[in-house]
């Protein structure tokens, strides 16, 4: 009944969050009124796009370490007001997640350049704009080492929520820290960005911090502003077992616990005994522990599963893990997760690097987030990730190649791609869909 009264709330609040507000606080500037997106009302559907902004640090071609900046690669810096505008006059959508550059605005303790997004944030507001803003998207600032192992980023990413939320007091929606498993694999384990680490340990500390990090982030924020919403975007998972070797077995069994744990710390969801010992081992502290199975900020929290064809793997005989493409695909997966935790869930990414098959892979994710729905489960909004075309992500942005992956509404010359008219024309078609499933019969508008 908890989950439902919160949903009833979100329904009734209109995309700017001037109207019946739960904590009454931080008003919006009352001299700029955020217009409500053509063609919506309070209480519908989250339509969404985003615009690509990770940035994490690489080893560059000459041994010497390398941001790969998507916001300069794909050109957002000089086309920002035309990329807004194909959000909200061409596409027509209101919701848009976002991530300041962290490692430009935050240039250290107390210290920020706020220029870029002053203007940035401003235009969203003109034009009715909703943003969810990602405080952190793979990488940290120079000055903290670009490394998640620093035990210091967590509570400077909170004093950095909080001086965000204090300049924009009409932002609402919050991601604090994006795809937290991700960026630990890639940071600690894989050894392909910021630290760059192999091990496990390597994979806990970050994980740990970036959780850490996440929490202290909406401490900060619901200090200012009471009735945000936290958005938590996390990559949705599957690894299938493909024998019956008991090694792959145990191999796939661990994997589908270690997709979990980001989530487990930050929604208070016990670990199973294996998990704890295992992060426990790798230097988890039993006050650490504590924290997080006794925080009750995952109660603000937005579950959001992305899902890409890449998001499936299969334990091979040797313990090997390749990649199968689709077999569950995001229902089946993301329905783990929901059962798991139990809270609202968000379709918070997807695309597909295939153009010609890009249509068809848009309309299935959307059948997908249907059929959850048809099932009684509160899928709050969908995002085609993102606006325009990225660039180096074949490599994982390991590699500064400048190859463009054709993933985007619009290419860089922000011209529309078919994807992108297939889009328009699935939210016009399904744009007054409820926020909540069935909510004409739980009074929600």
């Amino acid at each position: 009944m908890r989950m439902l009264a919160w949903l009833q709330e979100l329904g009734r609040q209109r995309p700017d969050g001037g109207a019946e507000r739960m904590g009454g606080a931080a008003q919006k500037p009352a001299d700029h009124p955020i217009p409500q997106a053509p063609g919506t009302h309070a209480g519908t559907f989250m339509f969404a796009t985003g615009i690509e902004c990770s940035y994490p640090v690489v080893l560059g071609r000459d041994g010497r370490p390398h941001r790969q900046d998507e916001l300069e690669k794909c050109d957002h810096y000089r086309y920002w007001r035309d990329d807004l505008r194909l959000v909200r006059e061409d596409m027509r959508l209101t919701y848009l997640r976002y991530g300041p550059p962290l490692h430009r605005v935050f240039l250290g303790p107390g210290r920020y350049d706020w220029a870029f997004t002053d203007d940035v944030l401003a235009e969203m507001h003109r034009l009715g704009i909703v943003p969810i803003v990602d405080l952190c998207h793979f990488g940290t600032p120079d000055w903290l080492g670009n490394s998640f192992q620093n035990p210091d980023f967590p509570r400077y990413l909170g004093e950095y929520a909080r001086a965000f939320a204090e300049r924009f007091p009409w932002v609402r929606y919050y991601t604090p820290v994006n795809e937290i498993y991700v960026g630990a694999k890639f940071s600690g384990l894989l050894g392909w960005w910021n630290e760059r680490l192999t091990t496990e340990r390597g994979f806990v500390t970050a994980l740990k911090h970036m959780c850490l990090a996440s929490l202290y982030a909406m401490e900060q924020i619901l200090a200012v502003r009471p009735d945000a919403v936290f958005v938590q975007s996390e990559s949705s998972e599957y690894y299938h077992q493909s024998c019956t070797d008991v090694e792959a077995a145990h191999v796939a069994d661990f994997e589908n616990q270690r997709r979990f744990l980001a989530l487990d710390m930050l929604y208070a969801h016990p670990l199973r005994a294996d998990m704890e010992r295992f992060v426990r081992e790798q230097g988890v502290t039993i006050d650490e522990l504590d924290y997080f199975m006794n925080n009750r900020l995952g109660a603000r929290c937005v579950m959001g599963n992305d899902y890409y064809v890449t998001n499936e793997h299969m334990v091979m005989h040797d313990g090997s893990i390749r990649a199968p493409g689709e077999v569950f695909g995001w229902y089946l997966v993301t329905r783990e997760y929901y059962e798991r935790y139990h809270r609202p869930v968000m379709h918070t990414e997807t695309n597909m690097a295939d153009e010609s098959g890009a249509t068809d892979w848009l309309w299935k994710q959307w059948h997908n987030v249907q059929y959850m729905r048809y099932q009684g489960v509160p899928v709050l909004g969908f995002t085609w990730f993102s606006l325009t075309d990225q660039v180096d992500w074949d490599t994982a942005l390991r590699e500064d190649n400048g190859h463009v992956n054709a993933l985007g509404l619009y290419d860089l010359n922000r011209t529309i791609r078919p994807v992108g008219r297939e889009y328009q024309e699935l939210i016009r078609e399904f744009r007054t869909v409820p926020v909540v499933p069935n909510a004409p019969y739980f009074g929600v508008p």
